[in-house]
């Protein structure tokens, strides 16, 4: 049961620098061994298996055990859009509430767990709404018939993804742009192609995306999108 005890235990759990890190540097759906999380939160190991312990019986995190081997990842996509909404809510003032400048290649584009954010995210957003494929209505994308041919002509099965467990349509609102962003199953299956397709590229370690040469003019061709 959701109550106001349970908010309180899992603010709480982020209520720590490391084991907030630890959650941070998960955001972008990657899983990571408690050593590389230790290193990144700055505290000993038997500390970070502490922090660890503590995330998953609070429903944060998530194990994946390969071998002899334990890997840490963000319990689910909603874990990452709560993540999303509450650095949205921060005043500018606070560290890290807002990116500057405009530039900064965080701000440009990032995974949102397994959905493009940042200002590609919105401008695909809008991209989308524009040719129809979506609407936006009180904060909610809308998916016509328009939007059912287009996305998949672009290789996105939607029937697949409607069977499946996620909400198919999701709005984000993305902390540096505070603005929706496209977030559910339909978000993660669209990013994910724009990955195969290497029209982005993830960067090792770190959230942010790469818009490539062939990147650039495949999203001018089929959503009409210009990035610079």
């Amino acid at each position: 049961m959701f109550t106001k005890h349970r908010l309180a235990e899992v603010a709480a759990l982020l209520g720590d620098p490391g084991r907030a890190g630890m959650v941070m540097s998960l955001w972008d759906g990657t899983a990571r061994p408690a050593g590389e999380l230790s290193r990144i939160a700055g505290v000993a190991p038997a500390t970070a298996s502490a922090h660890l312990a503590r995330l998953v019986s609070g429903g944060l995190l998530r194990v994946e055990r390969r071998g002899r081997h334990r890997y840490f990842r963000l319990a689910g996509p909603a874990i990452a859009q709560a993540l999303e909404s509450l650095a949205g809510v921060l005043p500018p003032h606070v560290a890290g509430a807002r990116v500057e400048p405009a530039e900064d290649p965080i701000r440009r584009a990032r995974l949102c767990y397994d959905h493009v954010a940042g200002q590609l995210g919105v401008a695909i957003g809008d991209a989308l709404v524009t040719k129809r494929w979506l609407t936006l209505d009180g904060g909610a994308y809308l998916l016509g018939p328009a939007g059912r041919r287009g996305f998949e002509r672009f290789g996105v099965d939607l029937a697949a993804l409607e069977r499946g467990r996620r909400p198919l349509l999701r709005s984000c609102i993305d902390w540096t742009e505070r603005r929706e962003h496209l977030g559910g199953a339909l978000g993660a299956a669209l990013a994910n192609q724009l990955i195969e397709r290497d029209w982005l590229r993830r960067q090792r370690g770190v959230r942010t995306l790469l818009v490539t040469t062939a990147g650039r003019a495949g999203l001018r061709d089929a959503l009409d999108l210009r990035v610079a």
